[in-house]
């Protein structure tokens, strides 16, 4: 299950921007309306069968760099001990998930933080991300895993510690 729906992309960043950025560099853009519908999952027979072919070549770009910003996020997720797939998926992780996408799928774009919010986001939800990892942040009353503990290593003397109180 991804961290962010194709009805959550339509809506932010948008079919224009995800067409731009996901349709193939040798094939003409997918059309704006075409790529929404595709997003939306509805009904595209009034378009030409070639179109559609391009549009859903582009959800799969869209989708693939959802699957490695998902398992980027899982990473860290594992690092702090949740348990996944992340389930109910929380709204903080859903930005997290669209941020890190949509940075990916602008791949090939050079600038600097201080003037794209598409570098700004991504970077923001890295370093969200390794406060989540260390404890520093939690995802609030739905937070399954203790905020602040500390993870035990088998073996560790932290581990050891913990269990001589026991």
């Amino acid at each position: 299950m991804a961290y962010v729906t194709h009805l959550q992309l339509a809506e932010r960043p948008g079919a224009r921007e995800l067409a731009q950025v996901a349709s193939s560099e040798h094939q003409p853009l997918v059309a704006y309306e075409l790529m929404e519908l595709t997003l939306l999952n509805v009904d595209r027979s009034a378009w030409p069968a070639d179109e559609v072919t391009h549009a859903d070549e582009a959800l799969e770009r869209i989708d693939d760099a959802v699957a490695d910003a998902d398992g980027l996020i899982d990473g860290f997720l594992r690092q702090r001990g949740y348990p996944l797939p992340l389930s109910p998926v929380h709204q903080l992780v859903t930005v997290w998930s669209r941020a890190i996408s949509r940075y990916y799928l602008h791949g090939h774009r050079r600038s600097l933080e201080s003037d794209d919010p598409i570098v700004r986001d991504y970077r923001e939800a890295l370093k969200q991300l390794q406060q989540m990892a260390d404890g520093k942040l939690s995802l609030g009353s739905e937070d399954g895993v203790t905020s602040g503990a500390p993870a035990y290593k088998k073996g560790s003397t932290l581990l050891r510690d913990a269990l001589r109180d026991y």
